[in-house]
């Protein structure tokens, strides 16, 4: 006798949905007698509010939309009353950590065991494909094995690339400039976007798409750079789609339902902006350049073609580039305009590092010799950009995918001092914003721009503005050579 239709339909989602419980209880079960057998605890509950955590999703998207995120993250913790927890949404558990000992557990003592996990290779795949910040095991390796010598210090120690750039910045000032010497109110975010953009594709590419030059009126004529396409609209392209990826990511592990055609517009735009640069590279004799450059010659060096080397593959080229595009501008431009707000409502501490600029490399008319080493040696220029970047790091929350069966140091247990047990599968968001604004970490000021207290105190775990361990970021010294730079300028 054959069941109807409908009858036979609910039996097969009655049998699902049982399984489901079953195999849930089963694995609840697993995990408790691993936790148990490793003397782990179980870390606080952000309890939710409404079914599925769908009030963490909200929050999340009113946090971001009042561009109060970070803060957001902060608050967090303080309902919880714990640094580390668990929290679930869509059904699924995650765990969240502030704490410096679980970081330095999850990306160096423990690296081994987590990794950057399929949702975020998914997520960003569509813009930036497969590179250093997207892959893991061996494909990161050999990434990474790749990039690292194009980092080296005689490659990012070009000031006079950089002035260049800095002084096209300062012409783009001067448009508005008045009879008396005064200026309008000048956006300097845009503008360090701009300069960051500008500087970072010469090093990349071998050549500046000069986003801000096209700016002045004199550049005013619809020109574009080699590829045919306009710096602006690669700029707009590229930043609405990193906007897009935060969107993506808020969905977990349903991102793929966030895919409005506009993503798929600028995703496609980023790539045709890029593969121009790719194609000129591989068309020129860049084995021969290189051994050139090896016998002492003083051609510029170019990211770029360097890269081009060591592989042929002109996808993995576009994504390798992508990914260094998306850190090496947004890093910079993020840092300086950080630094410049807080020196700006500090007028002391703005005075201090000016007088101590120009006694160390002179007056704008007057300028001393400027060096990477003696710009790197400047203490409290220095001071001011670890204490932006631990006020304001670029990325204030990150994430990591359990590989196998693990645990964390801290956060179990009533005074979370417990290891916790992160089942294999789990993500872990840990915050170096939350961790780097600590008061039991940097004191009751630590809400404070106070660069002179890094005048006795070595960066730890505590201070991760760049990430740690092996996945540390390799173009740290290109940011803060930059900063400097700029802010020397300014003087």
């Amino acid at each position: 006798m054959k069941l109807p239709i409908a009858t036979a339909a609910i039996l097969v989602v009655v049998s699902y949905v049982i399984f489901l419980v079953l195999s849930s209880f089963l694995t609840s079960r697993r995990h408790a007698r691993i936790a148990q057998e490793l003397k782990c605890e179980e870390p606080p509950i952000q309890k939710n509010r409404y079914p599925l955590g769908i009030d963490q999703i909200i929050r999340a998207f009113a946090a971001d939309k009042a561009k109060q995120f970070p803060v957001d993250l902060i608050k967090r913790t303080v309902d919880v009353g714990a640094i580390t927890y668990s929290y679930s949404v869509l059904g699924t558990k995650f765990y969240f950590t502030a704490d410096e000992n679980n970081v330095q557990a999850i990306l160096a003592t423990q690296f081994s065991d987590f990794d950057l996990g399929p949702l975020r290779r998914g997520n960003f795949w569509p813009l930036l494909g497969n590179g250093i910040f997207t892959e893991d095991g061996a494909g990161w390796e050999h990434s990474r094995a790749m990039m690292r010598p194009q980092f080296a210090r005689e490659q990012i120690s070009d000031l006079v690339m950089t002035e260049r750039h800095v002084q096209n910045m300062m012409r783009a000032i001067e448009v508005n400039m008045h009879a008396n010497g005064s200026t309008d109110c000048v956006d300097l975010q845009v503008l360090f976007f701009r300069l960051t953009l500008d500087s970072a594709t010469e090093f990349l590419f071998g050549e500046s798409v000069d986003s801000q030059v096209r700016l002045l009126p004199s550049h005013q004529d619809g020109s574009q750079n080699s590829s045919g396409a306009s710096a602006g609209d690669f700029a707009t392209s590229f930043d609405r789609g990193q906007t897009a990826l935060a969107t993506r990511a808020r969905f977990g592990e349903m991102y793929y339902l966030s895919n409005p055609k506009r993503f798929q517009d600028d995703c496609k735009a980023c790539h045709e902006f890029i593969d121009h640069f790719v194609r000129l590279a591989l068309s020129k004799d860049i084995r021969g350049k290189e051994k050139q450059r090896e016998r002492g010659s003083k051609d510029k060096y170019v990211f770029l073609e360097a890269l081009a080397t060591q592989t042929q593959d002109p996808i993995e080229l576009r994504s390798q580039l992508l990914n260094i595009l998306l850190a090496g501008r947004d890093t910079t431009a993020s840092l300086l305009g950080w630094l410049f707000l807080s020196l700006a409502r500090d007028p002391a501490r703005y005075t201090k590092l000016r007088n101590i600029i120009i006694e160390e490399f002179g007056t704008y008319n007057n300028p001393k010799d400027i060096t990477f080493t003696r710009m790197k040696g400047c203490q409290y220029l220095q001071h001011c950009n670890n204490e932006a970047l631990r006020l304001y790091p670029v990325v204030p929350i990150n994430e990591r995918f359990a590989n196998k069966d693990t645990t964390l140091p801290y956060g179990g247990g009533k005074d979370g001092k417990s290891k916790i047990f992160i089942p294999k599968g789990s993500t872990v968001d840990y915050s170096v914003h939350v961790m780097q604004h600590r008061k039991d970490l940097w004191g009751e000021d630590a809400e404070e721009f106070k660069p002179e207290r890094w005048a006795n105190r070595r960066p730890g775990w505590d201070f991760l503005p760049f990430n740690g361990g092996p996945r540390i970021c390799i173009g740290q010294q290109f940011a803060l050579t930059e900063s400097s730079y700029v802010t020397w300028e300014w003087r």
